[in-house]
């Protein structure tokens, strides 16, 4: 499971309960990289959950074994290992057309949570790639979950990495991070009117300007929740303008549209079951609201036709609105894709695997370019994973015990163009995977002092 490492005291919080526990409780980015897990709660009243770590980008030769760890709880038994029983069934094809074949889940291991299957080697190594899905259920027939929740219409897909572009970073060198080109936007923790909310966590800890974007003209929008508005830096100006917007004041995710849509990512929906993605236009005015899919969610970005939420527990990135109009939670399971898609075409892909990432972009005729990229130093969260014309951007964080910096990287067909570090600069919590962006040739990044907030531009054309 991808994990994050605590600032205070080191310690490493798997990213599924910290976004739970502050997305209301809400990965891969993780995108991808960590364990997800599927709950089906029936009128019975049997909890059935299963959890599992899809291979969305194998290397030559590499063995595929798909495994979900799977559990069944009747509370009327007060024994929990005379909990029900599971069995569950795989469907696999070559490619993403075609019917998907039958095989049976193996059970691993005396208690039986565990299910299993083989990729056969000619599925696993085709040049297509192989798409899948899972249905567990409980022995008794009374339970039953589907991995993902989109089934058939939005399995999960792996694709096969040839090519890839090998880079190694070595052994991390902490306390030496690149100093920003220029700070674009700054507001100290209080209640005046450009000042930024902070409250205290539910661990302690301080929470404050949850989020940010910035759009093609640099204007920099910072989401103030706990003052429930967001703060607005124009053409470099050194004071904001207030937007107050109807947002619950939880901790939340933003993304602005290329109309200049704002949407806002909230822990809990107004029946706070699900969390709820709202609409505004740049004056601040609401423009309706839906509930996303499934019960969490870690990020909220652009795609080609609209935004799209990175939704648990199926892992994927499924669109909440197409050409403006809202998609109900339904279309949105039925749409959910592995990877992201890009504004400019085609996806973006990434697994992270201990202190292993694995980047593509993808193209309709499958992996356009990919990279793998291994540390020395162990890694975190990846933070952003961007085309930037021919090149990618990618921010990771690098930790130990002690210490922990982002590092960022240019890439392109030959390796690494250019690398530095960047101070991990979270003294208030955000949304955990948003607090990077790359708008043109300048990576952008919300950081937090007890002084305040700020967003720091490094402009990537001179490094």
């Amino acid at each position: 499971m991808d994990e994050l490492p605590n600032r205070r005291g080191r310690k490493l919080v798997p990213i599924a309960g910290l976004l739970a526990a502050v997305l209301a409780g809400a990965t891969t980015f993780v995108v991808a990289g960590s364990a997800i897990a599927q709950r089906g709660a029936e009128s019975t009243g049997l909890l059935l959950e299963a959890t599992h770590l899809p291979p969305l980008l194998t290397a030559p030769g590499e063995l595929v074994e798909l495994t979900f760890d799977a559990y069944c709880i009747d509370p009327e038994v007060d024994d929990a290992e005379q909990s029900c029983a599971i069995e569950g069934s795989l469907f696999l094809r070559t490619g993403t057309k075609g019917e998907f074949r039958k095989y049976v889940l193996e059970k691993i291991g005396h208690l039986g949570s565990r299910l299993s299957a083989r990729v056969p080697e000619a599925i696993a190594r085709s040049r297509t790639g192989f798409s899948y899905y899972a249905e567990i259920e409980a022995a008794s027939g009374t339970a039953a979950i589907t991995l993902p929740a989109g089934g058939a219409a939005a399995p999960h897909r792996s694709l096969p990495l040839e090519n890839t572009i090998e880079v190694d970073l070595g052994t991390h060198r902490f306390g030496e991070p690149s100093l920003p080109d220029e700070r674009v936007a700054k507001a100290a923790w209080g209640t005046g009117p450009n000042d930024a909310g902070l409250e205290q966590g539910r661990t302690l800890a301080p929470i404050g300007a949850s989020a940010f974007d910035v759009d093609p003209s640099g204007t920099v929008v910072l989401l103030d929740h706990a003052h429930r508005r967001l703060l607005r830096w124009r053409n470099g100006s050194a004071l904001s303008t207030r937007v107050p917007v109807a947002i619950a004041g939880t901790l939340a995710d933003m993304s602005l549209a290329s109309d200049g849509t704002i949407y806002v990512l909230e822990s809990v929906s107004r029946t706070g079951s699900r969390p709820l993605v709202r609409r505004f236009d740049t004056y601040g005015r609401e423009l309706g609201s839906t509930e996303i899919a499934e019960r969490t969610s870690s990020q909220i970005r652009q795609g080609p036709a609209g935004a799209l939420v990175l939704q648990q527990p199926s892992s994927q990135w499924m669109p909440v609105a197409s050409g403006g109009a809202p998609i109900g939670p339904e279309g949105q399971r039925q749409l959910g894709r592995s990877g992201r898609p890009l504004r400019e075409g085609g996806e973006v892909i990434v697994l992270r695997r201990d202190n292993e990432i694995r980047v593509a972009l993808t193209a309709r005729t499958g992996i356009r370019r990919s990279w793998r990229v291994t540390s020395d130093t162990a890694l975190a969260e990846v933070q952003l994973a961007e085309p930037m014309g021919r090149q990618l951007v990618l921010v990771v964080r690098v930790f130990t015990e002690e210490s922990d910096e982002f590092e960022a990287l240019v890439l392109d067909d030959e390796g690494i163009v250019a690398r530095f570090s960047v101070d991990d600069a979270d003294w208030a919590e955000a949304a955990p995977l948003g607090r990077f962006r790359l708008v043109g040739h300048s990576l952008y990044q919300l950081g937090s002092t007890p002084a305040g907030a700020f967003v720091d531009r490094f402009d990537l054309e001179v490094r």
